[in-house]
């Protein structure tokens, strides 16, 4: 459970395995690598969980992983929809499509978008050599949320071996007419696909976003 990941409710989180991405920094490994990672917890449980908390928890969080992977997401999520419970999904934007869907049949309530980086620095930063063949997709699910159809948010993780102001700079001419953006700063879980990067100080990361807040209505750190 969690009050953090949820803007304004208190939440459940639900993680799913597999990614179509390679963030080096990712600090869920074990569910980006091991794709074929038995579920840890039944839907029978899951669902059980759930309906234990009805009236008490506000929503639900999705993330992984990348979720829109999931071929029976809108089925799954239309089941948690049945028990009274407002569905936040996290994603990075490379399926426009599944997330169209979800967003016009009304399944999801908010939506919280990565953006990895710059587009020139997309294909290191997902450590993928076709990285820049996705940019197309991002960018239909950048214009997508920008039509103010659901309540959502994009954000960054801040590393100091990828990220650079110009960088960040990019980023906001890039989501202009967001309301929300926020950045995180990196944090070692333990659970990394790579090692040895490092964060920003604090004084950096209220530098950035006194720059930022200069393109964007509202840059905030979240942590």
């Amino acid at each position: 459970m969690t009050l953090l990941d949820y803007p304004g409710k208190i939440a459940a989180t639900v993680f799913t395995a597999g990614c179509n991405f390679r963030c080096p920094w990712c600090h869920n490994a074990s569910l980006v690598l091991n794709t074929k990672l038995p579920a840890l917890i039944s839907e029978a449980d899951f669902f059980a969980f759930l309906e234990k908390r009805q009236g008490w928890l506000d929503g639900v969080c999705i993330t992984g992983g990348e979720p829109l992977l999931q071929k029976d997401l809108p089925e799954f999520i239309e089941k948690i929809k049945k028990l009274g419970f407002l569905v936040k999904l996290d994603t990075n934007g490379s399926f426009p499509a599944q997330l169209k869907e979800l967003v016009n049949r009304k399944l999801v309530d908010y939506v919280a978008m990565d953006i990895k980086n710059s587009p020139e620095k997309y294909a290191a930063t997902v450590d993928l050599p076709s990285g820049k063949e996705f940019l197309p997709q991002i960018q239909e699910s950048v214009s997508f949320l920008l039509e103010n159809q659901v309540d959502y948010e994009f954000r960054t993780t801040l590393v100091r071996e990828f990220h650079s102001l110009d960088d960040l700079k990019e980023i906001a001419q890039w989501i202009q007419g967001a309301e929300h953006y926020y950045l995180q700063n990196f944090e070692d879980s333990g659970d990394l696909i790579q090692s040895g990067f490092k964060a920003f100080t604090k004084e950096e990361l209220e530098e950035i976003v006194s720059t930022l807040n200069s393109l964007l209505p509202h840059v905030g750190i979240r942590n």
